[in-house]
C-alpha cells in the first residue's frame, strides 16, 4: 500500500497541484482548515502531513496553523508534520518545529526537495516502529517503550496486557513521575482503538472556569467570546480513547457531567440542548490519594466506582531496585547520542549514588538529572557533581576519625580496603563493560598494562572472560 499523505493548505489550486505531483507514490487526502484537517488526521492517519500555518478564519496570522499542529500531535505525538512556509513566516516556521513539528520547506516548492523529505519521514517513521516492536521482542524487560525487569513493574506490564483486551475504564495510580501517561498510552496501543485517536488532557493544568469546555466543547454564543461552535477533547476522542490525567483536580461539577458520559455514552456541549453520542474509553491518573479525597467530598464515590473498574499501580522508582540503574544507562544512551557524546559512562561513585538516591521525582527526576549529566560532564565520566547528586552524610561520630589506635583504628583500616577494593571492582567492571570485554582496551583505558590487569581481576576474583 502507499503511505499516505496529508495536504493542509487554505488555497484549493495549491493543494490540487500537490496533490497531482504526489498522487503516484502516495495515497494523498486534502484539507483546508483546522476542522476539517483534525478529522482527516484522526481518519486517515498519514505518515506525513504537509500543513501551511496561514489557515481560514485567520490566514494572515499563524494562530490556526499552530492549534491545527497542536491539535494533530496530541492525537500522535510522533507524526511527521512538515510546515510549508513563506519567506516572511520563516521565524514562525522555527516556532514550529520547536513546538514539535519534523521540519519546514519554504515556498516556492523544489519538488524534488520535498520528494526527498518525504521519503526520509517515511524512512524514519519505518525505523521507528521496527525498533519499538524490536525492543518489546527483544527484550523481557521491555514493553511498549517502557523499562522495567523488577517484579513490581513485570506485574504492571502483566496489568496492561489483560485490561488493554478490554473497553473498560483504567484508574492508574502512582507519583507524579511514575509514568502515568506511558501506561495509559500502551494500554491504547495494545487495545482495538490503537488506530483510532488518543487524546490526553491533564486536569490540573487547565483553569476550573475552563476545563468543562475544553472536554465536553461548546456552541456558538454559549458566553462572551464564543464566536464559533468548539469541538471538545470528548468529541474528539471519539472512537478512541480519553485520558484524563490529575483526575483528582477535577472540579465537582464537571464531575458530574463527566459521570453521565460514562454511564449513557453521552454528552452536551457547553450552551447546547442536542445530546451527543460518544463512543470512547476512558483511563484516567492521579497522584493523590482518592480514598481520602472520597472522605473529605472533593470526590464523587459514584465517580471512582465507575472510572476504577480496573486500578493499575505505578510503584516510586525508589522501591524499583536495579530498574534505577537499567533506566539511568538507557537515558545516557539516549541523550549520549543526542549530544553526539556516545562515548560516556558514569563514574562508580555516581553510579552508586544513583542507586542510593530517593528520587522523590520518581523517573522523571532521573531523566532529568541523566540529560543534565551528559550537558555537564567534562571527560569521559559523568561523576556526582555533573548530576547533582550529593554523597550521603557520614554515619560515625565525628570524633572516631582521630581515634586510629586499637580495635577502632582496625576497623576503620579494614573499612577502607573494603572501600578500596568496591572502588577498583567497580572501575574493571565498568572498563570492561565500555570496551565490550576487551582486556587490552580496558586496560588501557584505566592507564595500566594488560599484565598488571590481569593481576587486579585475579585479586578481584573476576572471570577473564568479557
Amino acid at each position: 500500500m502507499k503511505p499516505k499523505l496529508l495536504i493542509i493548505d487554505d488555497d484549493e489550486e495549491i493543494r490540487t497541484q500537490m496533490k497531482w505531483a504526489m498522487a503516484g507514490d502516495y495515497e494523498v487526502a486534502m484539507a483546508g482548515d483546522r476542522r476539517s484537517a483534525l478529522e482527516a488526521f484522526r481518519k486517515q492517519r498519514p505518515e506525513v502531513v504537509l500543513l501551511d500555518l496561514g489557515l481560514p478564519p485567520s490566514p494572515n496570522d499563524t494562530r490556526e496553523g499552530m492549534a491545527t499542529l497542536a491539535g494533530m500531535l496530541t492525537l500522535d505525538r510522533s507524526a511527521k508534520i512538515i510546515i510549508i512556509s513563506g519567506q516572511s513566516d520563516r521565524e514562525n516556521a522555527v516556532k514550529a518545529i520547536g513546538a514539535g513539528a519534523y521540519d519546514f520547506l519554504c515556498k516556492p516548492l523544489d519538488l524534488g526537495q520535498l520528494k526527498l523529505l518525504l521519503e526520509r519521514c517515511i524512512y524514519v517513521s519505518e525505523l521507528e516502529r521496527d525498533y519499538r516492536r524490536m525492543q518489546d521482542e527483544e527484550r523481557p524487560d521491555m514493553f511498549e517503550g517502557m523499562l522495567g525487569g523488577s517484579d513490581a513493574m513485570q506485574e504492571v506490564f502483566k496489568t496492561v496486557g489483560k485490561v488493554a483486551k478490554s473497553n473498560a475504564p483504567v484508574l492508574i495510580l502512582g507519583e507524579s513521575g511514575t509514568g502515568k501517561e506511558m501506561v495509559a498510552n500502551a494500554i491504547h496501543r495494545r487495545s482495538a482503538f490503537k488506530d483510532k485517536p488518543f487524546i490526553a488532557i491533564n486536569c490540573n493544568a487547565i483553569p476550573e472556569n475552563l476545563i468543562e469546555s475544553e472536554l465536553f466543547g461548546y456552541e456558538k454564543g454559549a458566553f462572551t467570546g464564543a464566536n464559533t461552535q468548539r469541538i471538545g477533547l470528548v468529541e474528539t476522542a471519539a472512537g478512541g480513547t480519553l485520558f484524563l490525567d490529575e483526575i483528582g483536580d477535577l472540579p465537582p461539577p464537571v464531575q458530574v457531567k463527566l459521570l453521565r458520559f460514562l454511564q449513557e455514552k453521552r454528552i452536551q456541549r457547553v450552551g447546547g440542548r442536542q445530546e451527543i453520542e460518544i463512543e470512547a474509553r476512558v483511563l484516567a491518573a492521579t497522584h493523590v490519594d482518592l480514598a481520602k479525597a472520597l472522605e473529605a467530598g472533593r470526590f464523587r464515590e459514584d465517580l471512582y466506582y465507575r472510572l476504577a473498574v480496573v486500578a493499575c499501580k505505578l510503584p516510586p522508582l525508589r522501591e524499583r531496585g536495579d530498574d534505577i540503574i537499567l533506566l539511568a544507562k538507557d537515558f545516557l544512551k539516549r541523550f549520549g547520542a543526542q549530544n553526539k557524546r556516545d562515548g560516556l559512562a558514569f563514574s562508580p561513585r555516581a553510579i552508586q549514588l544513583i542507586a542510593d538516591h530517593p528520587w522523590s521525582g520518581n523517573v522523571r527526576e532521573l531523566q532529568n538529572r541523566i540529560q543534565r549529566g551528559v550537558i555537564m560532564a567534562d571527560g569521559q565520566w559523568i561523576t556526582e557533581e555533573d548530576l547533582e547528586l550529593a554523597s550521603p552524610a557520614p554515619s560515625a561520630n565525628p570524633g572516631d576519625s582521630k581515634r586510629v589506635g586499637g580495635s577502632n583504628g582496625a576497623s576503620a583500616a579494614a573499612g577502607l580496603k573494603e572501600a578500596r577494593e568496591r572502588l577498583e571492582r567497580e572501575m574493571v567492571l565498568l572498563a570492561m563493560e565500555r570496551n565490550d570485554g576487551n582486556v587490552s582496551a580496558a586496560a588501557k583505558e584505566l592507564g595500566i598494562s594488560r599484565p598488571t590487569f590481569y593481576e587486579l581481576m585475579n585479586k578481584l576474583g573476576l572471570s577473564k572472560e568479557p
